[in-house]
């Protein structure tokens, strides 16, 4: 009685053993769920949808530049100046709504200063904006000017910083992907050492079956003699 009592006693430590990393392993995978969960959020609201807030950026400025190209080169203009600034004040509310979303996203540093940068850019494109559109086209030679300065030197900076962002855009991306695959690796791991546990513990009970068979028939053969 006192060996099966010591062998029950040493089965109750290890079984209770097993449970105490089942749980372990149960919380941990808990948290690498959580994580995981963060990671797809962030990839979704903080890297597509801030891209393609970029990219509905980048088409608003195209399509000023388009209006802009109508008043200061055709002889017959497709629009009004009155439905150009209309038209223009439209598309700023809409830039600015775009960037105002953008910023709510969880920034890098690098995004940032970016994005701080384009804010600068934009302010300073729509002060030669107004006055180009102010300015009277009977002075032909001046409106063509401002529209190279708005074209050349402002418009490609906003392009430049817009693509930049959009490169942080895809390289943040990958390291969240990146980060994402390590924590599934990790899940997995913790499923393989679940089954290791299970497995044990199927040993563990066949045995016990086996052992208490074997003593009752020693218990049997005991009583017959």
């Amino acid at each position: 009685m006192a060996y099966t009592l010591k062998q029950k006693t040493k089965i109750a430590l290890l079984l209770f053993a097993i449970m105490a990393c089942m749980l372990l392993i149960r919380i941990l995978e808990d948290r690498s769920v959580v994580k995981m969960e963060k990671a797809f959020s962030s990839l979704y609201n903080d890297r597509l949808i801030p891209a393609t807030d970029l990219f509905f950026i980048s088409e608003k400025l195209y399509t000023k530049k388009y209006y802009l190209e109508d008043y200061v080169y055709r002889s017959e203009k497709s629009l009004t100046l009155q439905r150009l600034k209309l038209n223009f004040n439209d598309l700023n509310n809409g830039i600015d709504s775009l960037i105002g979303a953008y910023e709510k996203t969880f920034l890098i540093k690098k995004e940032k200063v970016s994005l701080a940068n384009l804010k600068v850019k934009l302010a300073e494109n729509r002060k030669l904006e107004e006055i180009l559109m102010s300015t009277s086209y009977s002075d032909e030679a001046q409106i063509r000017e401002l529209y190279h300065s708005i074209n050349e030197k402002s418009f490609r900076n906003i392009t430049a910083l817009l693509k930049e962002l959009t490169q942080v855009q895809s390289s943040t991306g990958k390291e969240i992907s990146s980060e994402t695959e390590k924590i599934i690796k990790g899940t997995k791991l913790y499923s393989n050492a679940q089954l290791v546990l299970a497995i044990i513990i199927g040993i563990l009970i066949v045995g016990i079956i086996f052992t208490s068979n074997a003593i009752k028939i020693k218990n049997d053969n005991f009583r017959l003699n």
